[in-house]
């Protein structure tokens, strides 16, 4: 019995630690999807000062020419996907939130994301026919999460999960599954295997999906947005970021850095009135 009582209050205090070792002030959101969710606007000065330090980002990899190790919390001080990607929503969103949030709150983010991929490479079970086939540029940007996005995704957020607690998901994709009308069942599946992975729940955990560049910015894949529209009859707690009046680069694919910016916000203030 002695020995069954010393169990007992191990396992008590093992969860105990687990649970108050997590700051409940501490939000987190997880960030995936292709190059617009990666960020190709070229940084400017502006982006990169008066950067609040409760805005933390979670390093995915090793990144010597920054001074950041992956695994590792730092102020986020863009890029935030990769050691040298560009301007992204995800810099702007936690900026907004923390004008808003309470001063005792800390937003944490976490981005992974590859340009040009299809919403297959975060399928957790086939994402290896997908990088199987995938073209030689972007070899080198899936081997830098270990070769499986949705994997590292995972990986990092289990780290994550450690300090604080999730409280949303961003994803900003469609261009290369553009006119693609199964492509709302697809994130579904990786939004439940998210879920699943992360033991959270739908209802606490929404999903904010952003528009590609829009029709009024002459948008090459602006038609995809009407797909993008359905995504919440599939996904209940899923909400659709409007990309309209976003700006937009000469390649009418991507968003200039205004544009990143201003959708940023856009994804903050649908977070905000669903955080309350």
């Amino acid at each position: 019995m002695k020995i069954k009582n010393i169990i007992v209050v191990a396992l008590l205090m093992f969860i105990n630690i687990s649970v108050f070792g997590q700051n409940k002030k501490f939000y987190i959101f997880l960030a995936f999807g292709q190059s617009n969710m990666e960020g190709a606007a070229k940084i400017q000065a502006e982006d990169t000062v008066n950067v609040d330090p409760r805005f933390k980002v979670l390093e995915s990899q090793n990144c010597p020419e920054i001074d950041r190790k992956a695994d590792t919390w730092y102020t986020a001080v863009p890029p935030l996907c990769r050691c040298n990607t560009g301007l992204t929503p995800v810099d702007y969103f936690g900026r907004r939130l923390l004008e808003k949030l309470p001063k005792d709150v800390t937003v944490g983010v976490i981005n992974v994301a590859v340009g040009g991929c299809k919403i297959e490479l975060f399928d957790k079970d086939n994402y290896q026919s997908y990088t199987a086939t995938a073209p030689d540029w972007m070899v080198g940007m899936i081997k830098a999460y270990n070769g499986n996005p949705y994997g590292r995704l995972v990986e990092l957020a289990k780290i994550a999960q450690k300090d604080g607690l999730i409280k949303g998901i961003l994803l900003h994709q469609g261009e290369s599954n553009s006119g693609d009308k199964t492509w709302p069942t697809k994130v579904k599946g990786v939004y439940t295997n998210l879920l699943a992975d992360l033991n959270l729940k739908a209802e606490n955990v929404p999903l904010l999906a952003g528009e590609v560049v829009n029709a009024d910015q002459n948008g090459v894949c602006a038609s995809m947005n009407e797909i993008i529209a359905t995504l919440p009859t599939v996904i209940p707690t899923a909400h659709v970021i409007s990309s309209k009046g976003c700006t937009d680069g000469p390649d009418n694919l991507h968003f200039d850095a205004a544009g990143y910016r201003e959708l940023g916000r856009r994804y903050a203030d649908q977070m905000l009135a669903l955080l309350k």
